[in-house]
């Protein structure tokens, strides 16, 4: 997922800067990984259940991060009962992880991961009795699972339309197969820039045969197909001949590959990548003792790399704040942008989560704020619809306090929530004042388009601007201003009464009061506003009520 998730971001339908289920996903799973790295070598399967489901959830960023989590928790309630994993095992397992994945989501749509998982554990089930090779058994349930990918476009419009297969599907059809390379002890394909380095030996030995000198101290280990890398100098006993060196070399090269041989005097300098490091030394024994033995396992090293960085990537969690008597309610927001954030704080929220869009929080970054707020009712305003399935979950993790997740897929949504908020109603009355307050509001956002498309029936090419609303992108063109007009302008009906418009990091007070001024011209009984969002990525957000 790391290796490929930008191409997995790139396959979001939405032609928006901020694609992010390849991220989403690869995150979620880090978080897996870190509480399985955590647990050591002497385990049992039960905990390595346990960290496999606990880790990816709390770990769970937007939609497909969520579902992932959950097929993964499905997954692991069959296989913590065994020691070993067999065909009829595995199937049980598919099948228990698709029916857990689709219970956590409230609506599921077809033609998502969620089908693609289900053509899977269908698959599954239908190999039991037809073969016990575990091996036999994967390759045809990802090979289904890719014909059902490929047909995500025919169950959804949208998909098609944009021509690409569904990103989550993919990420989960990437997770399958790196899962079974490494069960078959095969390495996987890191590289991150699509562009593998050659493979080169030393002194008289490149790997397509010809003949160059390099430094041995920097060979390319970008493309390699064997897992350990394995050095060692070997003490000549007797004498080491040209016949001796090309037989060597002959045998390092069908064992593996990235092969040093360079023999110098009374000693042999030997690196080979290869999977069973034993045979290459029992070979070198045959001419002599060995000297500085080196082995390393260089999927681990990546992984352990990998993990580290996205730890170090991670936000740093804020302080700890002084505890006091619990309040009745309290309320935590979405948000990003340092003018929406202060809007939110404003109207009484107790904790902003910095995230959304460009960045999802996840289900731990909802139990962290929830730790915060010291209330024994606490609202979550979610403002994105990517979004709102991490804090149900933090919600279903969460028993000592009540939790109430108001369904906000925007931040317009969000403020008109907490605007409806009366501190003289119970918890319950205000969660469906604030519900029935998201109806009220129609939302829109400007932004630019990162690559091009067709979508909605609009021709967009990469630097249009786009007026996104609910219902789809609602305008296209060169110019932001005018975009902006037309997105409200589509936007209002006869009942609308104000427009806000929160402009962001990438526009002026100056722009957005010329283009309410135009508005306001456009629609004389309406009444408009400018604040200051501070959002990246979207020009503007707008809100009509």
């Amino acid at each position: 997922l790391e290796s490929k998730k930008e191409w997995i971001n790139e396959l979001n339908v939405f032609p928006v800067p901020d694609g992010d289920t390849g991220t989403n996903m690869t995150m979620t799973i880090m978080s897996a990984a870190k509480e399985v790295r955590d647990l050591g070598e002497d385990t049992d399967m039960k905990s390595l259940c346990k960290a496999m489901s606990g880790g990816s959830l709390r770990g769970a960023r937007g939609n497909s991060g969520v579902i992932l989590s959950q097929l993964l928790r499905g997954f692991t309630k069959v296989i913590k009962e065994y020691n070993e994993i067999t065909v009829e095992v595995a199937a049980n397992a598919f099948s228990k992880a698709v029916e857990t994945a689709y219970k956590a989501v409230m609506k599921p749509k077809e033609g998502t991961i969620l089908t693609v998982a289900k053509g899977g554990a269908e698959k599954a089930m239908e190999l039991v009795g037809e073969t016990d090779d575990l091996i036999v058994f994967c390759e045809k349930v990802i090979k289904h699972m890719e014909n059902v990918l490929d047909y995500t476009p025919e169950l959804l419009p949208v998909l098609k339309e944009a021509g690409v297969v569904d990103s989550g599907g993919r990420g989960l059809v990437e997770v399958m197969k790196g899962g079974f390379a490494a069960m078959c002890g095969k390495d996987v394909d890191l590289d991150l820039d699509g562009s593998p380095a050659k493979a080169e030996t030393a002194s008289g030995s490149m790997s397509d045969g010809s003949s160059r000198t390099i430094n041995t101290e920097n060979i390319s280990t970008a493309d390699i197909k064997f897992g350990y890398c394995t050095e060692f100098i070997i003490l000549l006993d007797k004498e080491f001949t040209e016949k001796d060196e090309a037989e060597l070399k002959a045998f390092l090269e069908s064992i593996g590959d990235s092969i040093v041989c360079v023999a110098d005097d009374d000693v042999v300098k030997v690196h080979v990548h290869t999977n069973d490091p034993g045979l290459a030394i029992q070979k070198a024994l045959t001419y002599g003792q060995l000297s500085r033995m080196k082995i390393d396992n260089m999927r681990e090293e990546h992984n352990e790399r990998v993990i580290m960085s996205n730890e170090q990537a991670a936000p740093e969690k804020p302080a700890e704040a002084p505890k006091e008597p619990p309040k009745e309610m309290g309320f935590i927001a979405v948000s990003v942008g340092e003018g929406m954030n202060e809007i939110f704080r404003g109207l009484g929220v107790d904790y902003v989560i910095e995230g959304g869009q460009t960045m999802n929080p996840s289900t731990e970054d909802m139990l962290t704020a929830i730790d915060k707020v010291n209330a024994k009712n606490i609202f979550i305003l979610p403002n994105n619809g990517n979004v709102i399935l991490a804090a149900t979950q933090a919600k279903a993790l969460t028993e000592d306090r009540n939790i109430f997740v108001i369904p906000s897929k925007t931040a317009p949504q969000g403020i008109s929530a907490m605007v409806s908020f009366l501190a003289d109603h119970s918890a319950e009355e205000n969660e469906q004042l604030m519900t029935e307050a998201l109806g009220a509001v129609k939302s829109g956002e400007v932004t630019y388009a990162v690559r091009d498309t067709s979508f909605d029936g609009k021709e967009i090419h990469e630097g249009d601007i786009m007026g996104i609303a609910d219902k789809g992108i609602l305008a296209v063109g060169p110019d932001v201003a005018e975009v902006t007009v037309e997105l409200v302008d589509d936007l209002v009906d006869e009942d609308s009464g104000l427009v806000s418009i929160y402009f962001g990091a990438d526009a002026t007070e100056e722009d957005a009061q010329a283009i309410a001024d135009t508005i306001g011209e456009n629609h004389p009984d309406l009444d408009v506003e400018v604040h200051f969002g501070g959002q990246p990525v979207y020009y503007y957000l707008l809100s009509v009520e």
